[in-house]
């Protein structure tokens, strides 16, 4: 209550001031084409009454010459337990990673945690010389006393809320703590509404479960599950890629039902049953990276109808912004001939979806066994996934990650000592990263379910700069240049795939409506 009182009477609003780049003049152009939307479905339905599934598929397009600068607030453990495996110094040189990759139009503080917190830097644009001051000051780090995760998420949500300076910046903090929370309070309530709040379990004794629901509590938050030390650098990699190519945030889907009934909607954590309101659901994602996806399958009741006829079953509409711009993309339509020779069409994209989505259900449910001290039943679910995995008839390297990844939780379920000392971190990890749909570091298992290019990209320069930590790093705008060099059409792609696949369904629109009047 005292470190809460404290921190009330301090004032954060002293971040360094930052020119922001408009977007253009021309917003609407610019905006088009962020996400691109994807439809699965059967083309035909049957006369009677019946199920029918719609699948939804939300891509990061492209990239951007002006993308949003990002505040970034890192929170470190320096509680006595870093000193064990040199985690000390292996946790900054993963912070000098990060430190290397931000670009003149990003901000960075720095917060460290023991039994209290503190600020090191205010909210700094990162320049070269500011880098060093950042990078020197990480070298000069000691360790002190106690861990309170509760002080460190209070001083970092802090710096973020009084930022004087919000427009086309987009926001997130990471966590990292190897230990238990050993002051008052429950760090596993705290709730972070409008960032991100990615979070790293680091080495053999840190929390899994209030780490993993820091992550959950929080809009787009993933729990990165580190044992080896050796492993930071590359876990802070992964995590960074994301922010600093952002397309499109507070991206919100709705779906309404027409000439059908929405039984369900499959979208991870982000919906819930009770979603489902008046025939139509909202879903808000957050943040979307360049190339990252997002499923939504929808199970729609059809209702018997007498006659073959064309049917509007599905109306779609999604908004994001861009630089505090709202763009609001036109609406779509889901039409089907309901037809009474009907034979049913396999969409491979839409089976594999549902694999992966019972897979996941199926990792979910043995968690809870597990967490129950019911390993039987948790190897018995994992059995039951891992079998539904070998009757994919299309392997892919989705299913073959999808393989990996029960294979290693049913080795960490080989016995209850097993899994609380290593099982739960690598469970909790997976079942966060298949809700959110978004990478997350789990153990050395090599599955990269959900991971981007630019992810990619960055575990490679990871890798050599954990040999040496003073060999050059590109900085994220010097990726972007990498990037749009090989792609010089790859800023205006989305826009123009956007704006070409609008003009086909107006004239398909167009082409029904003759149809229907003949």
């Amino acid at each position: 209550i005292c470190v809460s009182l404290l921190l009330a009477k301090m004032s954060f609003t002293d971040d360094e001031n930052i020119v922001t780049q408009d977007i253009s003049s021309d917003g609407k152009a610019e905006l088009a084409g962020r996400v691109k939307v994807d439809i699965k479905n059967d083309p035909n339905a049957p006369l009677e009454k019946s199920k029918f599934i719609v699948m939804l598929k939300l891509t990061g397009a492209g990239f951007s010459k002006a993308r949003p600068g990002l505040d970034l607030v890192m929170v470190l453990d320096i509680s006595p337990s870093m000193l064990g495996e040199d985690k000390f110094g292996k946790m900054k040189i993963a912070a000098k990673f990060v430190i290397k990759k931000l670009s003149p139009i990003d901000r960075l503080s720095i917060v460290t945690f023991d039994d209290d917190a503190e600020r090191l830097f205010r909210l700094s644009v990162v320049t070269k010389e500011s880098q060093k001051k950042f990078e020197d000051q990480v070298q000069a780090l000691v360790v002190r006393c106690c861990t309170n995760i509760i002080a460190g998420l209070e001083t970092g949500v802090k710096v973020l809320n009084e930022r004087s300076v919000t427009t086309r910046r987009v926001a997130a903090i990471m966590l990292m703590s190897d230990g238990y929370h050993n002051r008052a309070g429950d760090p596993s309530k705290f709730v972070v509404k409008n960032y991100p709040v990615y979070t790293f379990g680091f080495g053999a004794d840190h929390n899994p479960k209030v780490l993993n629901a820091i992550a959950c509590n929080s809009l787009g938050g993933t729990f990165s599950e580190v044992r080896d030390p050796d492993n930071l650098s590359l876990a802070f990699s992964q995590c960074v890629a994301g922010p600093l190519t952002v397309v499109a945030e507070d991206l919100t889907l709705t779906i309404t039902q027409d000439e059908s009934t929405i039984k369900e909607v499959s979208a991870g954590n982000y919906t819930k049953p009770e979603d489902i309101e008046d025939g139509s659901v909202t879903i808000l994602f957050g943040d979307l990276y360049d190339k990252e996806i997002r499923n939504i399958t929808v199970t729609l009741c059809l209702p018997e109808i007498t006659s073959e006829r064309r049917s509007n079953v599905l109306n779609i509409q999604y908004t994001y912004r861009v630089g505090g711009k709202l763009f609001p993309a036109d609406p779509l339509s889901v039409l089907i001939n309901r037809t009474k020779k009907y034979v049913k069409r396999v969409i491979y994209e839409l089976m594999i979806e549902e694999k992966r989505y019972w897979i996941t259900q199926m990792i979910t449910i043995a968690i809870v066994a597990a967490e129950d001290n019911n390993l039987e039943v948790a190897k018995k679910k994992l059995n039951e996934a891992q079998t539904l995995i070998d009757k994919v008839d299309f392997p892919n390297p989705l299913t073959e990650m999808l393989k990996v990844e029960v294979q290693q939780l049913l080795t960490l379920l080989k016995t209850e000592q097993t899994y609380k000392a290593r099982g739960r971190s690598f469970a909790l990890s997976s079942e966060t990263s298949h809700n959110r749909q978004r990478y997350a570091t789990r153990g050395d298992t090599g599955v990269r379910l959900y991971s981007t290019p630019r992810m990619d990209k960055y575990l490679k320069e990871a890798k050599l700069f954990v040999e040496n930590p003073n060999n050059p790093l590109p900085t994220a705008d010097e990726n972007e240049k990498e990037e749009l060099a090989a792609d010089p059409l790859g800023p205006i792609a989305g826009a123009l795939s956007y704006h070409i696949w609008t003009a086909i369904r107006s004239l398909m629109a167009i082409d029904d409506i003759i149809n229907k009047s003949h």
